[in-house]
């Protein structure tokens, strides 16, 4: 397997994580904040469609971080901002990644992209973009799990380790 379809592997299965864990969720949950300072899962999703779309399109030819994204804004939510309106827009910015992971090949991991200005190689991009799915997959399966404490789970249950061959720890003799 090549870089690029490793990489392109793991943020689909964090989008794939992400959209399990959306489907456990109510509208009214999907939109709860569980705490003053917490960011629904609502929010979480406006903000990384609007950061996939920002980094993703034109990806090898314009800065990742578009003159036209309000980040901040983002992190609001405005009357438009419905769970119908938000899929859709997360739905949009995945058809932007996926077009422009299609058209990459390893012989592009060395090419120059900018972010904010700032030179990255595209493979430096591709593993920030990773990372940054993968840190926000992680705060919405929890969030999942705090409004829904019985929901199934997508990671491996407590105490189900060895079921999945994980279970044991090596131990010094």
């Amino acid at each position: 397997m090549n870089v690029v379809a490793a990489l392109v592997h793991e943020v689909e299965r964090h989008r794939r994580l992400v959209e399990r864990a959306i489907q456990e969720l109510s509208d009214e949950e999907f939109l709860r904040r569980p705490g003053e300072q917490v960011n629904s899962v609502a929010l979480v999703i406006k903000h990384l469609a609007g950061n996939l779309s920002s980094r993703w399109y034109d990806f090898l030819t314009t800065d990742g971080e578009k003159p036209t994204r309000d980040r901040d804004s983002e992190f609001v939510i405005a009357e438009i901002d419905t769970r119908a309106n938000l899929m859709a827009d997360w739905q949009l910015a995945w058809r932007i990644v996926d077009g422009a992971l299609a058209g990459l090949t390893d012989q592009d991991l060395s090419r120059t992209v900018t972010i904010r200005g700032e030179p990255h190689t595209v493979l430096q991009a591709l593993a920030r973009s990773v990372s940054h799915v993968a840190y926000h997959t992680g705060q919405i399966l929890y969030i999942t799990r705090l409004l829904k404490p019985d929901a199934p789970w997508l990671s491996i249950a407590p105490g189900k380790s060895r079921e999945h061959g994980t279970g044991g720890y090596l131990r010094s003799p």
